[in-house]
């Protein structure tokens, strides 16, 4: 199985992420990738929300998501577009994760359960939730990969989320992101190789990097990770595509090896004395 993973370092005009974007999807097809992964907010990156709103559209309007829809069909590739800022029929947004086969057509939704709302030491501070929704379901979805698990950046934080898409049958999982760099280069990696492990599962984490348009800074390192959480990809900071190759038989061996999907239990109410 081949996958592509996309870095950007998305701006503030959806029409030159665009591009970016439907290039990506033709370089993949090049390399005879089954199907592409591209990070959080592929379509448009932007802290200033006035600004952004006049580019926010519902998602029937997006012009990003109709161009990787076009861009899929013609070259045959699926895609998931690691997530887009949509707007509501109640007037708020959703960060939302799309899977789209190669024929054009949308697969799945997700839309980010867990906010980003935070106060670093840096002096950043993040308030996802001032704009979003946070997604009211889990999603899996069947693709050319396996059966495949939606995440979307904070949501990494959170196994139980992970659990749940193991449970529903997951094999692999999309963690498209833009994390920050403090707790990128802190908590990225590891996090990632966790996730692989505990579920002996695919990571595919395509992620932004470099200095954005708004000023902010984002890690890099898109990884792809094997079930044992081995890192077989690792983009570093420069954007670009990847190729790599994954070995669908490596994931029987290492449930084999460690069978502890087979050995979970519910867990019992916990005691305080």
């Amino acid at each position: 199985m081949r996958a592509a993973l996309l870095q950007m370092t998305s701006g503030v005009d959806p029409a030159a992420n665009a591009r970016v974007l439907v290039d990506a999807v033709e370089r993949a097809a090049d390399a005879g990738a089954a199907m592409l992964f591209t990070p959080e907010m592929s379509g448009l990156l932007d802290r200033d929300r006035a600004r952004a709103a006049g580019s926010i559209t519902a998602e029937q309007g997006d012009r990003v998501l109709a161009a990787m829809r076009g861009a899929a069909a013609k070259a045959g590739v699926w895609v998931q577009l690691g997530s887009l800022a949509v707007r509501r029929e109640d007037g708020r947004l959703a960060n939302r994760a799309f899977v789209i086969d190669g024929a054009g057509e949308v697969r799945a939704r997700y839309d980010k359960l867990h906010l980003f709302d935070v106060d670093l030491p840096t002096g950043e501070t993040w308030r996802e939730s001032a704009a979003y929704a946070p997604g009211d379901a889990a999603m899996v979805v069947d693709t050319p990969l396996g059966l495949l698990g939606l995440t979307i950046c904070y949501d990494l934080r959170f196994p139980d989320l992970f659990r749940a898409l193991s449970d529903a049958g997951a094999t692999v999982f999309s963690v498209p992101a833009a994390f920050t760099r403090p707790t990128g280069a802190a908590h990225w990696q590891v996090l990632l190789r966790a996730r692989a492990i505990e579920a002996g599962a695919i990571v595919l984490a395509a992620a932004q990097t470099g200095l954005h348009e708004d000023g902010r800074a984002t890690h890099g390192h898109s990884l792809a990770i094997d079930p044992w959480g081995e890192v077989l990809l690792d983009m570093g900071e420069a954007a670009g595509l990847a190729i790599v190759d994954l070995d669908p038989a490596r994931l029987g061996d290492v449930r084999a090896r460690i069978p502890a999907l087979q050995h979970r239990r519910a867990i019992p109410a916990v005691e305080r004395r």
